[in-house]
């Protein structure tokens, strides 16, 4: 017969042998990390500041390229064969929408499509997935002439994803004013002049952190 002290202990190490969370991260070249280490990748980044909270994932599964935009990540998923087995589900995409010239419009109803689907991988639960802005490379070496430009197009696309997730309920994490120090913070960007650094992806994990 188990004494409470003894079924106490019995819930104790349940808990420190379960296993770690599922966690995938869905994107373009900001997810995979262009031009950082493996180890800088904001998803990889993420799992040790929850790590840090007490909040035990496994590495992340990311499906993500540079260059991609909607339709080739709902392709590349679609080849992945996903199960609906996802601890957290991250999803950040539109940047090569607007820098390959495909319209709001056709991003809208792309996004919908990803985030509704980044749900079912989630277990089916909304408060699973964490939607991430479209940072801003008009406040970098490569995109400084046209910035102006660069920053209204992507308030556009930001604009939308941002009124899609908050009608679907799920958490969404802004980070684009954080990108828009690039220029004003050499260090924020990697060597490609393009993409941001390891130091860049550590502030954007501060701020998501807070939603867990």
């Amino acid at each position: 017969m188990l004494t409470w002290i003894n079924f106490t202990l019995v819930i104790f190490f349940a808990m420190m042998i379960e296993p770690p969370k599922k966690y995938l991260a869905l994107g373009d070249s900001y997810t995979i990390g262009e031009s950082v280490p493996e180890a800088d990748r904001w998803p990889n980044q993420l799992v040790r500041a929850l790590a840090a909270k007490g909040k035990r994932y496994e590495q992340p599964r990311i499906i993500a390229t540079t260059g991609w935009r909607t339709d080739n990540l709902r392709d590349a998923m679609q080849a992945a064969q996903l199960k609906e087995e996802y601890d957290l589900v991250t999803l950040l995409i539109g940047v090569n929408n607007q820098y390959q010239g495909r319209s709001v419009q056709e991003y809208e109803g792309e996004f919908n499509d990803l985030l509704q689907w980044a749900v079912k991988l989630a277990r089916g639960k909304k408060e699973n997935v964490l939607v991430v802005s479209i940072p801003d490379y008009g406040f970098t070496p490569f995109g400084e002439q046209k910035q102006a430009e660069i920053s209204k197009a992507i308030d556009a696309f930001n604009a939308v994803n941002r009124a899609i997730t908050e009608r679907a309920g799920v958490r969404y994490v802004h980070i684009t004013d954080i990108s828009r120090e690039g220029l004003a913070k050499p260090d924020y960007v990697a060597a490609d002049k393009l993409h941001p650094s390891g130091l860049m992806y550590e502030k954007w994990v501060e701020r998501m952190a807070t939603f867990f």
